[in-house]
């Protein structure tokens, strides 16, 4: 399950594991103009745990799960 939010500076996203038990916290995407941001509260150590992605990470992130195994480097659209 997940939900979808659109906000003043990004669009987030929450991921919200509801398969069967054990279950992990949720995930919260947040999109915005220049990066995109992963978090997701740790109950080990009692703090939210925050990745960011730049939008090209984010874009070879994408493509690298349709992939099979190996090493890739996408070619930059120029303008």
């Amino acid at each position: 399950m997940f939900s979808i939010e659109h906000e003043f500076d990004a669009t987030v996203v929450t991921l919200v594991d509801d398969g069967a038990a054990p279950l992990q916290e949720d995930v919260i995407v947040n999109a915005f103009e220049e990066c995109v941001t992963i978090e997701q509260y740790d109950p080990r150590d009692d703090k939210t745990h925050k990745i960011t992605l730049s939008m090209a990470q984010l874009r070879d992130l994408g493509a690298a799960l349709n992939l099979p195994e190996g090493v890739y480097s996408l070619a930059q659209n120029k303008k």
